[in-house]
């Protein structure tokens, strides 16, 4: 198990390293520059490009880069916030997207989850039918819908909850863009689930099983939701880093500072230090997450790491 855990670690370092390469390839491509203000002289453009070393060649560039963000510095912004650090930036703004998206994922995740199960276990009848419904209707209804919907219901008319996003409000201020986020998790996750759970609990492996006596939440639990959370793990990751990374369109409805917003303002404005560090965040949390998944494989059902050879770890 360590030498599984150890080269999915590897590989996954790997591929940020070569992610980041990319990233700066991709950079120099966009057409202009940060600084394309017609009131600056070419004189001063230049002076510019050379106190932030973007006239240095390349490979320089990108060296400088990648030691500077070894230790935690993204550079500074230049047209956003200029000369203010992306780490404060982002230090600002990354734990509202991250709060946010984790409350969407865990609601929308135990709700699914509960909605697929019970769709499975009552098959065929009016429950199953509801429980269907309602996934089908979360994952119709776009997020920003539900979005408005919730702010003018619960905010405007019944005055429960804040409209506009504010730290000062607590978890009060999260609620309301939380359940429109989390509509598309506990739809998707619910579907899944009960297509896995209807193949597991019809497979020879958990008639087996009852032949020896168990059955009830035993049943469910230890043995159904085993073998069927494998699939659901593959669906549920990529939610994952889509919620915790921000959703624009939510962050504009409720007015919430995060990294949604920040990453548009910066590619507008060719702010390229932003949209970098955006993007190694976006892809770090990315392969995070599917590293975490793909361990849980491993853990879940060892016949995969066998099978990539991890038997000797």
């Amino acid at each position: 198990m360590k030498k599984y855990i150890a080269r999915r670690v590897l590989i996954s370092f790997l591929t940020l390293l070569v992610i980041i390469l990319i990233l700066f390839i991709l950079m120099q491509l966009l057409p202009g520059s940060p600084f394309n203000d017609e009131r600056l002289t070419v004189e001063q453009q230049t002076m510019i490009m050379n106190k932030y070393g973007l006239n240095d060649p390349l490979p320089v560039q990108f060296f400088r880069y990648l030691q500077n963000m070894l230790v935690g510095d993204f550079g500074k912004s230049y047209t956003i916030s200029k000369d203010t650090d992306v780490a404060i930036l982002l230090q600002n703004r990354l734990p509202i997207s991250l709060a946010l998206g984790g409350i969407s994922i865990v609601l929308g995740a135990a709700i699914g989850l509960f909605l697929g199960v019970f769709s499975a276990l009552k098959h065929n009848t009016v429950w199953d039918s509801v429980s269907t419904f309602i996934t089908v209707l979360g994952v119709s209804i776009p997020s920003y819908v539900f979005a408005l919907g919730l702010s003018y219901y619960f905010g405007f008319q019944l005055k429960l909850f804040p409209m506009l996003f504010s730290p000062a409000d607590g978890t009060n201020a999260y609620l309301l863009p939380a359940v429109a986020l989390s509509m598309t998790v506990m739809a998707t996750v619910g579907r899944f689930t009960r297509t896995e759970m209807l193949d597991v609990l019809n497979s020879d492996y958990i008639q087996l099983v009852e032949s020896k006596g168990v059955s009830g939440p035993r049943l469910v639990i230890t043995h159904a939701m085993r073998n069927a959370s494998i699939s659901i793990l593959t669906v549920l990751g990529p939610l994952v880093v889509s919620l915790m990374t921000g959703s624009l369109v939510v962050e504009k409805i409720f007015s919430i500072p995060g990294i949604g917003q920040l990453m548009v303002q910066a590619i507008q404005s060719n702010d390229y230090n932003i949209i970098i560090s955006l993007a190694f965040v976006y892809s770090a949390l990315y392969i995070g997450v599917m590293l975490v998944v793909d361990i849980l494989y491993g853990v879940l059902d060892p016949r995969i790491r066998l099978a990539k050879g991890g038997s000797n770890g």
